[in-house]
């Protein structure tokens, strides 16, 4: 039985050093980010987001440390930057909770967030969520999950936060590297109950359900053979992950990118040493 309050991947989120360094890096990039956020106290964290439809990249810091916050500064003492967890959709994520638990699962909350935001009119509103995770050491590949519910989609969809320079649309993909592709794509598929699907090169797929994007698995070898000529420097051997984002306008794409652009077969990528410890590979939508 798929789960009924938790749907397709919603964001990736990108840990950062230095929020306001990695936001401009991003904008050098021709991506449009929203003004900047802060999180509840608990949180300790602030970030900037990415829109596209259905989806979205969010850059994620760290402004105080607090317990909430310990396994991302876990993840960037151990990794450095790069995509730290995966977030699905969840239409009601206190039913989610328990859904999976029911499947002998603890979850962490749900817990409740806002942040402010700065309408195009100039008034602020607030962004308000309600999230849960799965258990901490249920990260397949090294990737945490967790699904967050968007109690005022009105102030986070923002139509002009989802035009960018680099014809960025949607996420296709989350490439997430590990020496075991089958055996994390397994770990995964249980948790959402999806079923993987091998591939021609070995890598392993998961749906996330819906029209939104899959989960791939694969080796850092396998990911290096899909995007020839690209450095990887900087991408863990389990955990390093990429993004495949569908473009509108490949040679405005290029255009944006600039000095960072890596044509690779049909994609145009920024390697992950030019992308805050993720990769970003370009594709025609």
């Amino acid at each position: 039985m798929a789960l009924k309050n938790v749907i397709g991947i919603d964001h990736a989120v990108v840990m950062v050093q230095d929020l306001d360094k990695a936001a401009e890096n991003y904008r050098q990039l021709g991506f449009t980010l929203s003004p900047r956020g802060t999180h509840s106290a608990h949180m300790g964290t602030g970030n900037y987001t990415i829109m596209f439809d259905p989806d979205y990249m969010e850059l994620l810091g760290v402004l105080a440390a607090t317990e909430h916050n310990a396994p991302a500064r876990a993840f960037l003492d151990k990794r450095g930057e790069g995509i730290e967890r995966i977030a699905f959709t969840a239409v009601d994520s206190a039913a989610g909770a328990e859904e999976i638990r029911a499947r002998g699962l603890t979850p962490i909350g749900p817990t409740d967030f806002e942040r402010p935001v700065t309408l195009p009119n100039g008034t602020v509103s607030a962004a308000k969520f309600r999230t849960f995770m799965w258990p901490t050491a249920e990260a397949p590949g090294g990737v945490r999950i967790f699904a967050c519910q968007h109690k005022t989609r009105e102030t986070v969809w923002l139509p002009e936060l989802m035009t960018h320079a680099n014809a960025a649309k949607r996420i296709s993909e989350v490439l997430i590297a590990t020496p075991e592709p089958a055996k994390e794509a397994g770990h995964l598929a249980r948790l959402i109950d999806r079923e993987p699907k091998e591939e021609a090169d070995g890598a392993v797929a998961v749906t996330s359900g819906g029209d939104r994007a899959d989960f791939v698995y694969l080796t850092l070898e396998q990911l290096g053979n899909r995007y020839p000529g690209v450095p990887l420097a900087g991408l863990s051997e389990r955990g390093g992950a990429a993004l495949v984002l569908v473009s509108g306008d490949l040679a405005a794409t290029e255009q944006a990118l600039g000095a960072a652009a890596v044509r690779s077969g049909a994609a145009i990528v920024v390697p992950p040493a030019k992308g805050n410890g993720t990769l970003l590979a370009f594709i025609a939508g």
